[in-house]
């Protein structure tokens, strides 16, 4: 006799192994047929829950599904809806428990970031409240790594081997010509409110000569004077300047320097090119040649570049996921911990999701160098495990061959559309 059903959703920015570790738990539900019933995912995020599109995953093989390993976004599509606070909107909450309820669901898996482990502490306290049977758990995904309780997040460690590898290539490239050519070469990664990409271009370098010369990271405050010094002093001594910049660094007044004025579907101010911006600034400052690029959408769906060891703690929390559900626990999230010594080792534990949402993780001040501009030893120790292996998709005709699901094949709805 089969268990209660699964729902599955994918949140907000995606990342090049979030559907590995929707094959972790889709695998994990399908080994314990007593415990889990049948695995629906959420077509676009949670929305599939509130506007009842529910993907049957038990209509795709195992071999089709093995697929999800190797292949970038969000194989079930995501979305950036935030569910406000319970006090302010009870009624999707209950929306979402009405909607397991005709579907027999006993078991929430939330992939996200802060605002998604929020959000499934939250579905778990209203479901206790009302008494309904439902486990939520959270499984971790962000490629900005500030997710707090866990040593890093599956999707960081690819996006850290991509930057610091377009940083060293791109390095090469302005090294070649900036006798005659470009001096000045910016790029910007994505961080809001951490440096962790921005921090993991400084491993392209392994000397002080080479790029990436300046790193600019959110948690320290923007100086553009001091910046465009060390800019001049690194062309004088270096011939050329490679600057990676976070998205979200701010001026001592707490503005961004890309800031737009707008906002996005989270409510975070919509950053538009800090990229641009710097590079304007150099060249009307400094007079000198400059070229920049926005990594964007490449950085965090780059599959082809993946690390392996972020392959492989993405699908183990997805594993881990389905066994602390099958276990009984409640509200809480597959933790990366990092074993002690010099070889780097890494095991999986629970986090309790009121220890997670709402709460970020800022690189420590002792990882970035005391001028502020590059990473220390100590950053160079944790970042470079968890760019380590490789693990290339299938190739044909010379391109990667990645998965395309048949999001078409919702179950039949048995409800009344959303707010009717």
């Amino acid at each position: 006799m089969s268990g209660r059903n699964v729902f599955y959703a994918q949140s907000g920015g995606v990342t090049s192994v979030i559907n590995a570790s929707a094959w972790g738990l889709i695998q994990g539900c399908r080994a314990r047929p007593d415990t889990f019933g049948k695995v629906y995912a959420g077509r676009e995020g949670i929305l599939g829950a509130l506007d009842e599109n529910l993907i049957d995953t038990s209509l795709f093989s195992d071999d089709t599904l093995e697929g999800l390993v190797w292949t970038p976004g969000g194989a079930f599509g995501s979305c950036r809806y935030k569910l406000k606070g319970l006090e302010q909107n009870r009624t999707e909450y209950e929306r979402l428990i009405e909607v397991f309820d005709a579907h027999e669901i006993g078991y929430f898996f939330y992939n996200g970031g802060n605002d998604s482990m929020d959000t499934a502490h939250k579905v778990s306290l209203l479901a206790s409240e009302l008494g309904y049977p439902l486990t939520c758990i959270g499984i971790p995904k962000t490629i900005d790594n500030d997710l707090a309780a866990t040593d890093n997040c599956p999707g960081f460690g690819s996006v850290a081997k991509y930057i610091a590898t377009s940083t060293a290539e791109a390095g090469f490239d302005i090294a070649s010509m900036c006798g005659s050519s470009t001096k000045v070469f910016v790029m910007e990664v994505m961080g809001r409110h951490a440096g962790w990409i921005a921090a993991a271009a400084g491993l392209a370098s392994e000397q002080a000569s080479q790029p990436p010369h300046i790193i600019l990271f959110p948690e320290l405050t923007f100086d553009a004077d001091d910046f465009l010094n060390e800019v001049d002093r690194c062309v004088d001594e270096y011939g050329y300047c490679v600057v990676v910049a976070s998205e979200g660094i701010a001026y001592e007044d707490g503005s961004f320097v890309a800031e737009t004025g707008t906002k996005d579907a989270f409510g975070h101010a919509q950053l538009g090119g800090v990229a641009p911006a710097l590079a304007h600034m150099v060249g009307e400052r400094t007079g000198h040649k400059y070229h920049y690029a926005i990594a964007d959408y490449l950085q965090r769906s780059a599959r082809h570049i993946s690390a392996k060891t972020d392959l492989d703690q993405a699908i183990a929390v997805g594993e881990a996921a389905a066994h602390y559900a099958a276990q009984g626990m409640q509200a809480v999230m597959p933790a990366i911990i990092r074993g002690e010594g010099d070889t780097y080792t890494w095991t999986i534990e629970p986090a309790d999701l009121a220890d997670v949402a709402n709460h970020e993780k800022f690189m420590p001040r002792d990882f970035i160098t005391e001028n502020g501009y590059g990473i220390t030893d100590a950053a160079r120790d944790y970042l470079a495990p968890l760019i380590e292996g490789e693990c290339f998709p299938p190739f044909k005709r010379g391109m990667p061959e990645y998965l395309r699901l048949d999001l078409s094949r919702c179950i039949e709805k048995k409800l009344a559309p959303r707010g009717q």
